[in-house]
C-alpha cells in the first residue's frame, strides 16, 4: 500500500485516542475560521466550512465553541484572529523524504523557528519553498466506510467524476478526484448509498522514497510526530513507503 494512504490511517487511528485533545480542538477550530474567511459563515453554501464543522463534531467539540469560531471567522466576534494566515513549509527527512507542512500561524518567524528545530534534532532539514511541492499534486478524497460491492463503489466513483480509488483495508476506500469536484463526489457517492466518512485535501507525492532501515525509519516517524505535534501545524504530508511492520513503530 502507499505510505501516504497508510499513514493517513495511522493519523486517524492516532486521533481517535490523542491525549493532546487541545492541540486538536486548536486545529479543528482554526480550520473552522479560515474556511469562514474563505467563503460566506453559512455551511451551507460553503462546502469548506460544512466540512470543518463536520470533522469538529466528529471530534466532540461543543456547538459553543464551532458557533464561536464561526464568529471569529466572520469577524463578528473579534479581530484577534484576522492575523492567521495559511502557509505551507516545504523541508526533508531522513533518506532523502519530502515533506510538506501546512500550518495557520499569527507569527510565521516562530513557526519556521519551531520546525527548523523539529527537522534539525530528527535528522532532517527544512528546505525553501518550492524544494519539494513539484513533487506533489493536491487531490479531493472521500473516506468510504464498509465497502461490500467493490463494483458499486467503482460505478459509483465514475458517476462521480472520481479519478481512481483505493481499497486501504477489507472494507475501506479512499475516492480521489479533482479539488474542485470533491463536494460533486461526496454527494454522488453518498446518493449511491455509500458510508462517506470524511473528505478532505490531499497532497499526493508522483514518486516514492523507500525507507527500509528501521533506524531510519523510527527517526522519520519521530520527526513527522512531532511535526505533527506544533501547535500552528494543521497537516503533514510525505513521500516515504515503508513496510507495515516499520510503520508501526510509530504507535509504540
Amino acid at each position: 500500500m502507499a505510505g501516504h494512504s497508510k499513514w493517513a490511517n495511522i493519523k486517524r487511528q492516532k486521533a481517535v485516542v490523542d491525549a493532546k485533545r487541545g492541540k486538536t480542538f486548536t486545529q479543528l477550530s482554526r480550520a473552522i475560521i479560515v474556511a469562514t474567511r474563505s467563503g460566506i459563515p453559512d455551511p451551507t453554501g460553503n462546502f469548506q466550512l460544512r466540512t470543518a464543522i463536520d470533522k469538529a463534531k466528529a471530534a466532540g467539540i461543543p456547538n459553543e465553541n464551532i458557533e464561536r469560531a464561526i464568529a471569529k471567522g466572520a469577524g463578528t466576534f473579534g479581530a484577534d484572529n484576522h492575523s492567521l494566515e495559511e502557509i505551507r513549509y516545504e523541508g526533508y527527512g531522513p533518506g532523502g523524504v519530502a515533506i510538506l507542512i501546512e500550518a495557520l500561524t499569527d507569527n510565521r518567524n516562530r513557526t519556521a523557528a519551531d520546525l527548523r528545530v523539529a527537522f534539525s534534532k530528527n535528522g532532517g532539514n527544512l528546505g525553501e519553498t518550492g524544494c519539494v511541492s513539484w513533487m506533489f499534486a493536491q487531490k479531493g478524497v472521500c473516506i468510504v466506510q464498509e465497502v461490500a460491492d467493490e463494483e458499486q463503489l467503482l460505478e459509483a466513483s465514475l458517476e462521480g467524476s472520481a479519478d481512481y480509488y483505493e481499497m486501504t483495508e477489507d472494507d475501506i476506500a479512499e475516492v480521489f478526484t479533482g479539488v474542485e469536484n470533491l463536494e460533486i463526489l461526496q454527494q454522488t457517492l453518498k446518493d449511491k448509498g455509500f458510508q462517506v466518512t470524511d473528505v478532505e485535501l490531499r497532497w499526493i507525492p508522483s514518486n516514492y522514497v523507500e525507507v527500509a532501515d528501521p533506524d531510519q525509519a523510527r527517526s522519520l516517524l519521530k520527526l513527522l510526530d512531532t511535526l505533527e505535534g506544533l501547535d500552528d501545524v494543521q497537516d503533514v504530508t510525505s513521500n516515504f513507503e515503508m513496510a507495515e511492520h516499520l510503520m508501526a513503530l510509530s504507535l509504540t
